[in-house]
């Protein structure tokens, strides 16, 4: 089957009735898409998550409804069929409406089922790409997800499932055999079972981990550890949340600009 024809979002903004799912980026404005901005520019109503940075919320019109529905370590003050249901009615209202994502819509933000519950109700929507914190969190701290000679794949999988517990849809045996690079989001909570899991399955303790919290915001943390002693090194250092886990031999190089010895080896303690 041919399909003719562009999902995502093109002009100043939102028609009255439409929706944007936009991606609001990893936190740091300047990495937010022009066309993203647009949309924050020109919405009557925007429903937002708990973003890492706040600071694109500046970009709303004045006047504009600024709505709340974030969802932080699996507590959901607005469920996910609220969320819905507010989107269907502002855009039945003929209101220009935002759903402002962390990261991508798509990548781990629910955004397809928001499309789909649009779709089902005959509302217009369009996506705006933004940067996924799976990208965005590893560059930050200096770390290619793919680096020639030592890593040619990467795999993105999240670290809980709806209830809260690992998902068992990943095959972690096979990310273990692999020797890709794995780029886990939401993982903190589970890290020690995703570890057991790839250490059984024969990825070496040795394997270097990168944690990378609050990843292009000012107060960014880079904690550097190794597969079997990362459960223990992420507790005493206390991350904040949000956070990504790059596990994998590119979690080992140090290419940012300002990676010291000395600041290393504070990061590894």
């Amino acid at each position: 089957m041919v399909e003719y024809g562009s999902a995502l979002a093109a002009g100043p903004g939102p028609r009255p009735g439409e929706v944007w799912l936009v991606g609001a980026g990893p936190g740091d404005p300047g990495l937010l898409t022009l066309r993203a901005a647009e949309g924050l520019r020109n919405a009557d109503l925007v429903l937002y998550d708990a973003l890492p940075g706040r600071a694109v919320l500046r970009l709303v019109r004045p006047g504009a409804e600024l709505v709340p529905v974030g969802k932080r370590k699996g507590a959901a003050p607005v469920s996910q069929a609220e969320i819905n249901a507010r989107l269907i009615a502002g855009a039945r209202a003929g209101l220009r409406v935002v759903r402002l994502k962390g990261g991508d819509p798509f990548v781990f933000g629910r955004g397809g089922e928001e499309a789909q519950a649009l779709a089902a109700e005959g509302i217009p929507w369009r996506v705006v790409p933004g940067v996924s914190a799976g990208m965005a969190a590893p560059a930050a701290a200096g770390i290619p997800l793919t680096h020639r000679g030592v890593a040619s794949a990467v795999t993105f999988v999240t670290g809980h499932d709806e209830a809260g517990g690992l998902p068992g849809s990943v095959d972690w045996a096979a990310l273990a055999r692999s020797g890709g690079t794995i780029a886990a989001f939401m993982a903190l909570t589970r890290l020690d079972e995703i570890a057991l899991r790839l250490l059984a399955n024969g990825r070496s303790p040795e394997t270097p981990v990168a944690v990378v919290a609050n990843a292009s915001l000012p107060g960014q943390v880079t904690l550097r550890t190794t597969l079997g002693a990362c459960t223990l090194a992420v507790r005493r250092a206390a991350l904040p949340a949000p956070a990504l886990v790059v596990i994998g031999e590119v979690a080992g190089l140090a290419l940012a600009p300002d990676a010291t010895e000395e600041a290393q080896a504070t990061a590894a303690v």
